[in-house]
């Protein structure tokens, strides 16, 4: 984001990107708990998870999600936000189709298919309501050619694209926002105090980059997920008796 320059007889000086700079703070608010898309409303099966037992405190907590990122939604999302941010870049309407499709119809459950598909929608009708994008129509005419609603991961990968953020620190941005809004769900659920959230935070921080950089990587041909107890705890919530969160 900035520039470092030599100037004869001046020393180092910074000079700074300014449309780096704007696309940063853009996809900071729009990945910020302030923006509305209900994330704080969705556990995606933690509740169910502490229920059973399966998180009981910080240190199961950062193996659950661990598990969610390098081997759940944070893998499968992952690779299909790549498939889409570059589809976008490319002008490849066929491509983001797809990644449309795969992205919705590849959720376990009922409960994380809503998580996705809620959060999807409401971040695109903020975008176009308070931070209108010359280029969105284009793609939402290809989304409403799907009949398909856009899953979140696909919605922030579209304009991280149309702003200019690259792939790999969008898709890093967009995974460590889901890590920080589980550590959330997490901290009321167990309970846990702020600081032990920060702590399960700092922990995930380097599991979020390792999971960013294997969906970059990964073929498409290996898409899809394995974190099975997740998606059994998510099961379970459906018909969880007593639940503070949506899914």
């Amino acid at each position: 984001m900035v520039g470092i320059r030599m100037a004869a007889g001046m020393g180092i000086r910074t000079e700074v990107d300014s449309v780096s700079t704007h696309a940063l703070t853009r996809l900071l608010a729009w990945l910020s708990p302030s923006f509305p898309v209900g994330g704080f409303s969705y556990s995606h099966g933690i509740e169910a998870a502490v229920e059973q037992g399966l998180v009981r405190d910080r240190a199961t907590m950062i193996v659950w999600l661990d598990g969610i990122l390098r081997h759940g939604a944070g893998r499968t999302d992952g690779m299909l936000f790549a498939a889409a941010h570059r589809a976008v870049l490319a002008g490849d309407e066929a491509g983001f189709a797809w990644a449309v499709e795969r992205a919705d119809i590849l959720r376990a459950t009922a409960e994380t298919a809503l998580e996705s598909r809620a959060q999807g929608q409401a971040f695109l009708l903020a975008i176009r309501a308070a931070w209108p994008l010359d280029d969105l129509p284009r793609w939402d005419a290809v989304i409403a050619g799907t009949g398909r609603p856009v899953a979140y991961a696909v919605a922030v990968a579209l304009v991280s694209a149309l702003i200019g953020v690259a792939e790999g620190p969008a898709l890093t941005a967009y995974l460590h926002a889901f890590a920080a809004n589980l550590v959330s769900a997490g901290v009321r659920l167990v309970p846990l105090g702020q600081t032990d959230g920060q702590r399960a935070l700092a922990a995930l921080d380097p599991i979020t980059h390792r999971a960013a950089e294997a969906a970059l990587t990964a073929p498409l041909d290996d898409l899809g997920g394995r974190a099975m107890a997740v998606d059994w705890t998510s099961m379970i919530h459906e018909t969880q008796y007593t639940r503070l969160f949506r899914s």
